[in-house]
């Protein structure tokens, strides 16, 4: 199934109630300050039982241009507040979300489908992320001080913004997006994923009780939303996370109006398993590591490399391991994986399983996948596919992964490079010394040793290669959200 269009019979028009306690069946676009009804609904399904999810609404070209316009007009005073009150309205706003975690979790177990204490962590994370961001200063740097004149660089913000989000972790990559956009100046329109507009709407309503009217709206809609927003004249960045090929578009759209883009896209994620590593230590984290959010991470680990002196044991190992991962409802006690988020992905994921039978590729675990409700995908790992084959080259996004056998640490580098992504990637042993040497020849944004996926919000995040462009996170993020103004200044 997926999202269907309907007409609820209502026009465009506002509603009040931006300001009082959240109805959390009632699911509005976010514009100036008010919420507003569309013509069109839409219905998103839950994963995980396949039953609707509450309308919410589908945007016109219309909606675009009265965002863009209280954008606009939002923009010069919110530019002009001094940096510290902004600092203090988004942390007002980071502890509103966090007396909402519940309901917030809850909704994403609804209709992202993880599991429910995957859900709490998607919001702790979130505010760990928002309150770093708001800890950062954008001093003045005085680059020349001469008796005549000083040279000084200053971060100005750029305008009306654009977030475009995806479903697999909704809150927390629209805030990653939110604090830093607002924090610097800017004003921010938020556009969520079709699969999972409900927590962003209900997110950016939330935010009306600390932001002045067009500074944090939020416009729900179909496959022609984020196009439409590409394109618009009004805005001066887009930053977008999602996959690599719709990303080029992204960027082809704005390069129209030289639009600044930070792009955070897939990744086809390494892990090269050191012969010196504890195995019985290691392997469940591999697995751990592979299988969260049931493989719906751009950073999950979607290329294992074990060195063959202990392949066969770490194979064992890793199997076991995965054997006792629960999957079902989010809501059920010591479920791990939930399903795929949507029908697009599972048939996508399902592609990969079709292919096992047509290559008579090997399976260690798994390989069938259940029959009944919901978008549910069975942990799998494969066992020395082809290097050629489309699960160690291409980004499954699902549960489903490559055990790859290697003899030489050389050879291991040059296989685990052999992609155009370059996202994340990660060394394991027991020596840290000689992991430390090995993930310097890595080609990837972000390199881990003995650990994979532990993001610290005070460094810079981004991707090499067809994995993005720009920065998210630490100060490189925060200055992408600026202008970068020298002044020539007499004395």
């Amino acid at each position: 199934m997926s999202p269907s269009a309907t007409s609820n019979g209502t026009t465009n028009g506002a509603t009040n109630g931006a300001h009082s306690v959240l109805d959390w069946h009632s699911f509005c676009n976010v514009i100036d300050g008010k919420l507003t009804t569309t013509e069109k609904t839409r219905t998103g399904i839950n994963p995980a039982t396949s039953e609707p999810n509450d309308p919410v609404p589908v945007s016109t070209p219309e909606d675009v241009d009265r965002a863009v316009a209280a954008a606009e007009k939002a923009f010069p005073s919110w530019a002009d507040t001094p940096y510290g009150e902004r600092r203090k309205a988004v942390n007002a706003f980071a502890d509103a979300l966090e007396g909402e975690k519940e309901n917030f979790a809850k909704l994403l177990v609804k209709e992202q489908g993880k599991p429910l204490h995957f859900a709490r962590f998607e919001i702790d994370f979130t505010l760990q992320i928002m309150r770093t961001v708001t800890s950062f200063d954008l001093p003045t740097e005085e680059i020349v001080n001469e008796p005549d004149r000083r040279v000084l660089v200053r971060y100005v913000p750029l305008g009306p913004t654009v977030g475009i989000v995806p479903w697999n972790y909704p809150i927390l990559l629209a805030c990653g997006k939110i604090a830093p956009a607002l924090l610097t100046g800017n004003t921010i329109i938020i556009k969520p994923s079709p699969f999972t507009p409900c927590g962003d709407l209900k997110l950016c309503e939330l935010g009306q009780r600390f932001f002045p009217p067009g500074v944090l709206q939020c416009l729900s809609g179909d496959d022609n939303l984020g196009p439409w927003m590409t394109a618009h004249p009004g805005p001066r960045k887009i930053s977008f996370t999602g996959s690599s090929a719709t990303g080029k578009k992204v960027m082809a759209s704005a390069s129209a109006t030289l639009k600044r883009v930070t792009l955070e896209l897939g990744g086809n994620d390494p892990a090269i398993v050191l012969d010196d590593v504890d195995v019985e230590q290691v392997a469940p984290k591999i697995a751990t590591l592979a299988f969260l959010n049931s493989g719906q991470i751009c950073l999950a680990l979607k290329r294992i490399f074990v060195q063959e002196g202990i392949y066969d044991k770490f194979r064992d190992a890793m199997v076991r391991y995965t054997q006792t991962l629960k999957m079902g409802e989010g809501n059920e006690d010591g479920v791990f994986l939930g399903p795929i988020q949507n029908s697009m992905q599972y048939e996508r994921v399902k592609g990969f399983f079709a292919e096992i039978e047509q290559q008579e590729q090997k399976v260690a675990v798994g390989g069938k996948n259940p029959d009944g409700k919901g978008y549910f995908i069975t942990p799998t790992i494969l066992e020395n596919p082809k290097d050629e084959s489309r699960i160690v080259t291409e980004e499954p996004f699902g549960p489903i992964v490559p055990l790859l056998q290697f003899t030489t640490e050389e050879e291991a580098v040059a296989r685990a490079n052999k992609t155009n992504l370059g996202l994340g990637a990660s060394v394991w042993s027991g020596n840290v010394e000689r992991a430390n040497k090995l993930a310097a020849k890595l080609e990837a944004g972000n390199v881990w040793v003995n650990t994979h996926f532990e993001l610290d919000p005070r460094a810079p995040f981004g991707g090499h290669k067809e994995s993005g462009i720009g920065l998210e996170f630490g100060m490189g993020g925060l200055k992408g959200w600026c202008n970068s103004q020298t002044l020539y200044l007499r004395k």
